[in-house]
């Protein structure tokens, strides 16, 4: 059975930093500098592809990416991102928000963000996950998907209600 849950309050802060570090999105795009490191690049022309490849740490802002590899697609045309993957340890982190996932892919034409490979997304003490999490950014909504049966299929969502610690208490 196939679970869904939308959780923007969450995951949209979490996603909508995602793209702006990567530079993607002429709506979201941030001034700062992107500064990436690792420890090779590729580049093909002809391929219309960058690969950074080894320990990757994207970074703009407070926000950084960190992955085994990524690979920024261009279009021809202006030479604009069609689509920036991420493989390997994925993993977003800006202030208390983090995602981590094996594998994630924004695609600029279809406007979204899939995180898959075990994806989770927190925020403070706050937990999303399931087989995978696609964000829509023009519409700033999310759609967590389960698969399978069991419990390892499932969406599953813990959320801690402002002001309370895991065990509910009120925090000192």
């Amino acid at each position: 059975m196939i679970g869904k849950i939308s959780f923007a309050s969450a995951i949209v802060p979490l996603f909508a930093a995602t793209v702006i570090a990567a530079g993607v999105s002429d709506g979201l795009k941030s001034n700062q500098p992107i500064k990436i490191k690792s420890n090779e690049l590729f580049t093909d022309t002809a391929g219309r592809t960058a690969t950074f490849v080894g320990k990757v740490a994207a970074r703009q802002g407070d926000m950084t990416i960190y992955a085994d590899r990524l690979v920024i697609k261009y279009s021809e045309k202006e030479r604009d991102v069609d689509a920036v993957e991420a493989s390997g340890n994925v993993r977003v982190i800006q202030g208390d928000r983090q995602a981590a996932a094996g594998h994630a892919v924004y695609d600029n034409k279809a406007g979204k963000i899939v995180f898959d490979g075990s994806p989770k997304v927190y925020q403070g003490n706050n937990v999303v996950s399931g087989r995978v999490i696609t964000y829509f950014v023009e519409e700033q909504r999310s759609v967590v998907t389960g698969g399978g049966d069991g419990a390892e299929g499932r969406v599953e969502a813990e959320i801690h209600p402002r002001g309370k610690g895991k065990d509910g208490n009120p925090k000192p």
